[in-house]
């Protein structure tokens, strides 16, 4: 009788292990989402990440699950927001710019996908663009000679000019290349560049005032993860002072700056999505190419260049991918 149920016990416990080896293995997989904007700024870059999920078939809620994070504009908060989800054991993680550095600290074991605006190879983030090795892979928005092309536009837009300042965080690991390439550009067109650091938003009144003073005649907003969640107010500023801008990315223009020139940011953060799939789905981080933008766009505001008093060169604006009227 005890042999008989002995069996009977060995047949319950064989039949109950394939039960509690497909509930593990129908777990979801969790994803963590990091980056240093702040969430309510965020939501066009998350949709377009989910929609890259969905293109290698998965969908949050259903077989996936992700966890985000945003620093809400303070890079001091990302090295623990980074920590955090990798003690919660995300099977990958997808970060954007400063958050990558964040997160390659934090693990040399996990998946990490970036969406950087800067030279990953420079930055130590991989090893190479084609092979990046180790644990990290993603997208760039960096493109060459894109900042002297920003100067360009703006020499075309303000012929006149004859120096063009530069706003720039202060502490961004891509200054020293950021200044090098507009110096560069401004003696190509023959304009001085005067380059104005700001530390935090708390400068940035007296940093127009005194680009005002100094009668700049264009200004340029450096490209920076730092700068996105303040678009409305540093546009607005550029109009209070009457400075002709041109910005990094679509969003700027269309919370009031006059101009932008970059590649899609949103297309950036779906080719997240599609290699963090891909990951998912078995690929290796080092053997995943970084992708480099293919896609720009010129964007022009003129409501705003109405407020300034400015008229668009007929030229700049038949150029423009799209005007906001």
């Amino acid at each position: 009788m005890r042999r008989r149920n002995f069996i009977a016990f060995l047949g319950g416990a064989a039949a109950a292990w394939p039960l509690a080896a497909r509930a593990q293995q129908s777990a979801m997989p969790v994803i963590g989402f990091l980056i240093v904007r702040a969430r309510a700024t965020s939501g066009h870059l998350v949709t377009a990440f989910q929609q890259g999920l969905r293109e290698t078939g998965y969908v949050e809620g259903h077989n996936v699950a992700i966890e985000y994070r945003f620093a809400e504009g303070h890079p001091d908060r990302l090295p623990a927001l980074a920590a955090g989800l990798i003690e919660s054991k995300v099977a990958a993680m997808a970060v954007g710019p400063l958050a990558d550095l964040a997160a390659k600290a934090a693990t040399t074991t996990i998946p990490i996908v970036f969406m950087t605006g800067v030279d990953p190879v420079k930055t130590g983030l991989v090893a190479s663009l084609n092979r990046p090795g180790g644990n990290l892979t993603g997208t760039t928005m960096l493109a060459p000679d894109l900042e002297a092309k920003r100067i360009g536009l703006l020499h075309e837009l303000v012929p006149g000019a004859t120096t063009i300042s530069v706003l720039i965080p202060a502490g961004v690991s891509t200054r020293a290349f950021v200044e090098q390439e507009v110096q560069t550009a401004g003696r190509n067109i023959g304009v001085a560049v005067r380059i104005v650091a700001v530390d935090s938003e708390r400068d940035f009144d007296a940093a127009f005032a005194n680009i005002a003073r100094e009668r700049t005649g264009a200004l340029m907003v450096a490209a920076s993860s730092y700068f996105n969640d303040f678009r409305e107010r540093l546009a607005a500023l550029a109009v209070q002072h009457r400075l002709p801008a041109i910005f990094e990315i679509r969003e700027f223009v269309e919370a009031g700056g006059l101009m932008s020139y970059a590649p899609r940011v949103t297309d950036a953060y779906h080719q997240v999505g599609v290699y963090v799939g891909r990951i998912l789905n078995g690929e290796k981080p080092a053997n995943l190419p970084v992708v480099l933008p293919s896609r720009f766009e010129f964007l022009i505001n003129l409501k705003t260049a109405k407020a300034l008093h400015l008229e668009i060169p007929p030229m700049l604006l038949a150029r423009a991918d799209e005007v906001i009227e």
